[in-house]
């Protein structure tokens, strides 16, 4: 299953995530992963979850990033949320264009059996299959 936490910059999307992923992880049974854009929030997370610097793996739009979370995803089957912060930033894309990368990861989510809560942010309204997963 995939939640979004939608906003505009500076609306505290990412004091959000890293809220929900701190609670998580005291009741996960198995992984909590928070994938970032840089190290910026890196300890402001449990120890607990295994953060990840995206930047450190040079992702170089939708087709590398979902590429790199399906690796996330194979090495890890203990893998019980996936937070992902500034999902727009790290496909490249606006969050109309990110249809296609949404339906990959829910497949991907379904049949590996995990969530992911990812942040997108934009000033303008969301579409209407953003709209159903916003949180």
């Amino acid at each position: 299953m995939i939640r979004i936490v939608y906003g505009s910059k500076g609306s505290g999307k990412t004091k959000r995530m890293i809220a929900m992923a701190n609670d998580a992880v005291h009741t996960a049974k198995g992984t909590v992963v928070f994938i970032a854009r840089d190290s910026s929030y890196m300890y402001s997370l449990n120890r607990g979850i295994r953060f990840t610097d995206a930047s450190e793996y040079g992702l170089d739009g939708r087709a590398m990033f979902m590429g790199f979370v399906s690796g996330i995803a194979s090495q890890d089957f203990d893998l019980e949320t996936l937070y992902i912060d500034g999902f727009v930033s790290l496909i490249g894309e606006k969050p109309g264009a990110s249809k296609n990368v949404l339906d990959y990861l829910e497949k991907l989510s379904e049949k590996h059996c995990f969530d992911i809560v990812l942040s997108m942010s934009s000033d303008e309204p969301a579409p209407d299959f953003i709209q159903e997963l916003i949180i």
